[in-house]
């Protein structure tokens, strides 16, 4: 929560201040992000100079690494909250450019085949993070975040639905906790089950896209395992991401029923606001190329931009994860959460599987 104080005092004043303020955080990022490339290149090379036998560790997990290391011993100093908080931002610009390495027709094609998951996906994991909640007998409005947070995009979707069903800061908190926890787990546990599995990179992506809940974690997954299953898990995801604005009116129009909650007066009004905007900017960039608006080098290019704003966007996810502070939380939020992410990982991984042999992914 100290973050959280610490950002909002920053954006209460002038543009020049919190501009200044956030660059120490992202000269942090960018050193972080910058290190990882350095540590792939370094060991890959070492290893082949010395004729080891020793896995290629991608960038991304090197920074996120690196960041959980500085997160989880000295901690983030306050000069760089600011700065580190701002990695949502890259998140978003990164798949906004990203766009450009997508034409229209592929990103449609693989949305046809993911969409009908991604709505087998909601629908499980609302009705079985609240059949779990009841029966660990969690608040109500903390099992309603719990589940809306691991059927749509994590921590974005529970800081969404917090102002739209008012619920505690606390239960947001604990919530998040549980989320941000799992996440950073199935950075490690979703591409060894996959590779020892042999999946293809657009099975795999999909799986990522669909079984990882926070769109960062959901990215990196993607990424930690090929360069072609990243960009599908980046979709994957964008296409669950789509679905907020309805899921966040429902549970906001269901506690305004209970007399709990605001009324929702203008729907129409409240699915823009809640909508996540990138997810225009990923289409219309696709839109571009496909119309030929940018040159092939110029097409490269911004893909190079997208993965340094993801790199920025990695260095911040492990940053971001402080273990300690997590298992301060309660047990209870994290058994719920982590029977559920278990349940719908099995799932959704079941689902991917047998797509991919019926049609062909």
């Amino acid at each position: 929560m100290a973050t959280s104080t610490s950002i909002a005092h920053v954006e209460s004043e002038s543009p020049l201040r919190h501009a200044l303020g956030i660059v120490p955080g992202v000269l942090l990022l960018a050193a972080i992000g910058y290190a990882g490339k350095f540590l792939e290149h370094f060991f890959n090379t070492y290893a082949k100079s010395h004729h080891w036998t020793f896995p290629n560790i991608e960038y991304v997990l090197w920074a996120i690494i690196i960041g959980l290391l500085i997160s989880n011993t000295v901690g983030v100093a306050k000069v760089f909250q600011a700065g580190v908080a701002t990695y949502e931002f890259w998140l978003k610009l990164g798949i906004v450019l990203l766009g450009a390495r997508f034409v229209l027709a592929d990103v449609l094609k693989l949305g046809g085949i993911s969409l009908a998951l991604v709505v087998i996906e909601i629908t499980v994991s609302l009705a079985l993070m609240t059949f779990l909640g009841r029966l660990f007998k969690l608040k109500p409005k903390l099992i309603s975040l719990l589940a809306i947070g691991s059927s749509i995009c994590g921590v974005s979707a529970i800081i969404a639905a917090k102002g739209a069903i008012d619920a505690d800061d606390e239960d947001a908190s604990f919530a998040m906790a549980a989320i941000l926890a799992l996440g950073a787990l199935a950075l490690f546990t979703f591409p060894a089950i996959a590779h020892g599995l042999h999946m293809n990179d657009v099975s795999y992506g999909l799986w990522a896209g669909l079984g990882v809940d926070n769109t960062a974690e959901a990215t990196a997954a993607g990424a930690l395992y090929s360069d072609a299953a990243g960009k599908v898990a980046v979709l994957a995801k964008t296409a669950r991401n789509a679905f907020i604005g309805f899921v966040v009116l429902a549970y906001a129009i269901y506690w305004a029923g209970q007399g709990k909650a605001e009324a929702v007066t203008n729907k129409a009004a409240f699915l823009w606001r809640k909508f996540p905007k990138f997810i225009l900017g990923f289409l219309f960039m696709s839109l571009l190329v496909g119309f030929h608006a940018f040159s092939k080098d110029q097409v490269a290019s911004l893909g190079n931009l997208s993965k340094w704003a993801f790199l920025l966007t990695f260095a911040g996810v492990g940053l971001g994860t402080n273990f300690r502070v997590m298992s301060r939380q309660g047990l209870r939020p994290f058994i719920v959460g982590a029977l559920g992410e278990v349940l719908i990982a099995g799932l959704t991984l079941g689902l991917v599987v047998g797509t991919n042999r019926i049609w062909g992914l």
